[in-house]
């Protein structure tokens, strides 16, 4: 050889040993090697030789465990693994025995590939793809997947695979051990018709019928070369073509695209299990929307029945503060009423004593709830009278036997509809006339029924049911709500001078409206990490089943890092993935919560929607095929590329 012409590889001292239990194997032992450009060289040996080792460390699948590789000028030992990706993308073609076919994809997917990796735009590899099978005489099999194909077919694409970057080094692996005859003979042609284009071919073989299309033949035994025919290059006027495509990051748009169809490809693969992973997630943010959504119902439920009895009110409770009071507390009288009457910013005070008793109408008795009150009784507490008249001062003062009924007394005494204005019925054996029947008012926060009551005159009430004059509370009207809290210091000043010990509690109705706030906060919140174990249970499925995959696909793996796949792919196409699994389940979770809130919400539970517990269970999803799926894909992203392909 002319010492001016440098060589294409040069491998110099390469050895390469591992272990096989106690033993150690030496696949190569101490070789040297130059291969110059436009070479066609065939590798010989039988089985266990090192000539398929050899192959792996020329095309940067495996490192060498000493010695020189350099190619192209570089040393290969000073890259790491991503710049060894980029020289597979950008120098080498692999042609395997196996074919190494992605059985998910199409033919011209499959010839795509390397493309998608070097960073060809979607125009362009379309394009040259179609190209290479049409010359290679497979157009027509384009959207064929490989068990669609037989044996030749499929070595075609594969070659057409090879070839996509018009790599320098076309590196084959027993390319005809798996056809027949004919169709052996034609990838041989094929591959001298490469060679003659200028492109430097190294075929693996054991064959000496395939090895003869060679120009040069290198035998290996034990791991080492025992004969080499000498160089033997084409015709000078040959010249090496230059890699077309230059390997570059493609638009991060492009990438992603790319790598959501080929995620949306591999988990319709296997339907089943694809489902049974997004039902975790289904559930999950199912569980979140619909439980947020009964609890914001719930809360605001809590609220209005709160806010019904008007937000200017303040409510004075016998017994000292944090005391639970009783029938039996004796501190609040009417005496107290009536002075808090005449405090600044009151606009009026309802003095209140209740109790159960035996009410009886005809043949039907019961026992129920009577609250002495006042005339005020219906405007403070926002509870009209919808029939009859209202309670009046006159009916106060004169300790008048009347009555007003709830709605649920009327329907309980008065089941035929007959007007209950003007009957009596007697309270403790003691007539009391109907004047009037209450607006319905519903259930109380409790879950009472508020309209299952009575109401008289306090007056009536103490000396006819009652027998002692003390209060059970008092309900007091703020004329202006912004200053309820000082007319809140006031009545507790008041009190505490009249009585001289503090024997009761003053609370404002916003207090109340705090104290509701906050419990339904607090049973939201529960209601909420209850949702969220199960999304966190989803995210546990999503990286065992992504663990599965990466395991049952460790050869693609090889196949996508052999064709020029770096880290970051790896990670993309296997976080895309869980990512695909969890924002698709994400929303058919969001569509069944909202659904399940409103079916919830049609049965009488109310349940209130709003677009954040939605939005965060959905970003919860994606941000658990992020965190669930990086692991798995990490674990991927850093096998060994040979390793990968020699995966069963």
């Amino acid at each position: 050889m002319d010492g001016d012409v440098q060589p294409l590889i040069q491998l110099r001292n390469i050895s390469r040993h591992y272990a096989a239990g106690e033993a150690l194997v030496r696949a190569l032992d101490d070789v040297s090697l130059d291969i110059f450009e436009g070479e066609f060289v065939a590798i010989m040996g039988q089985s266990g030789s090192g000539k398929t080792t050899l192959m792996n460390i020329i095309g940067c699948l495996d490192r060498p465990t000493s010695g020189s590789y350099v190619i192209l000028g570089d040393e290969v030992a000073l890259l790491d693994r991503d710049e060894q990706a980029r020289l597979r993308s950008r120098t080498f073609g692999f042609i395997y025995q196996r074919y190494n076919l992605l059985e998910s994809a199409s033919a011209q997917e499959n010839v795509e590939l390397p493309a998608i990796y070097a960073g060809m735009n979607k125009e362009e590899r379309s394009a040259h793809a179609l190209d290479l099978l049409e010359r290679l005489g497979i157009r027509d099999r384009k959207d064929n997947t490989p068990n669609a194909m037989s044996g030749g077919q499929q070595q075609r694409v594969a070659i057409a695979r090879a070839l996509i970057n018009d790599p320098a080094i076309v590196l084959a692996d027993e390319p005809t051990g798996a056809l027949d005859s004919k169709s052996g003979e034609e990838v041989m042609n094929l591959l001298k018709e490469l060679n003659g284009e200028g492109r430097t071919v190294i075929l693996i073989t054991h064959d000496e019928k395939v090895a003869s299309h060679a120009r040069r033949q290198i035998r290996f035994a034990d791991g080492k070369v025992v004969s080499d025919s000498g160089v033997n290059l084409p015709d000078p006027s040959t010249h090496i073509k230059k890699p077309r495509v230059e390997i570059g990051d493609g638009g991060p748009v492009d990438e992603i695209q790319e790598a959501v169809k080929m995620a949306v490809r591999a988990l319709r693969v296997n339907m089943f299990r694809t489902f049974l992973t997004l039902l975790g997630i289904i559930i999950g943010v199912a569980s979140v929307v619909a439980m947020l959504a009964i609890g914001d119902g719930s809360k605001q439920k809590v609220l209005d029945q709160i806010t019904a009895m008007g937000t200017n009110l303040l409510m004075i409770r016998p017994g000292a503060p944090g005391m639970r009071p009783s029938a039996d507390m004796s501190t609040l009288t009417t005496q107290d009423a009536d002075e808090i009457a005449k405090l600044p910013n009151i606009k009026a005070v309802v003095p209140e004593r209740s109790g159960s008793f035996t009410i009886r109408y005809g043949q039907v008795d019961d026992s129920l709830s009577v609250n002495g009150t006042n005339q005020y009784q219906p405007i403070v507490n926002d509870w009209p009278v919808v029939e009859g008249s209202p309670m009046s001062e006159m009916d106060y003062r004169r300790m008048a036997p009347v009555a007003l009924i709830g709605t649920t007394v009327k329907a309980n005494f008065f089941p035929n509809g007959e007007n209950p204005i003007g009957k009596s019925i007697l309270i403790k054996n003691i007539p009391f006339e109907i004047i009037g029947v209450m607006a319905e008012k519903g259930a109380s926060p409790m879950g009472n029924d508020r309209d299952n009551v009575i109401f008289v005159p306090l007056t009536t009430a103490t000396v006819r049911l009652f027998g002692r004059s003390y209060l059970s509370g008092i309900v007091a009207q703020a004329e202006d709500m912004s200053k309820i809290d000082e007319t809140e210091q006031a009545i507790h000043d008041l009190i505490l001078e009249r009585h001289r010990v503090e024997d009761f509690s003053v609370r404002n109705s916003a207090s109340f409206i705090q104290m509701a706030t906050d419990t339904q906060n607090t049973l939201k919140v529960l209601l909420g990490a209850v949702a969220a174990i199960s999304l966190l249970v989803g995210g546990i499925g999503v990286m065992n089943i992504m663990l599965v995959s990466v395991t049952e696909r460790t050869r693609e793996i090889g196949v996508r890092m052999a064709t020029g796949a770096r880290t970051r792919d790896i990670l993309l196409q296997f976080v895309t993935e869980s990512v695909v699994v969890c924002v698709s389940g994400g929303l058919l979770g969001v569509a069944l919560g909202v659904s399940v809130a409103l079916i919830v919400n049609m049965l009488g539970t109310r349940a209130m929607l709003s677009l954040s517990p939605i939005l965060m269970a959905f970003s919860c999803a994606v941000s658990t095929g992020l965190l669930f799926g990086y692991l798995p894909a990490r674990k991927g992203a850093m096998m060994d590329p040979v390793v990968a392909l020699s995966s069963e």
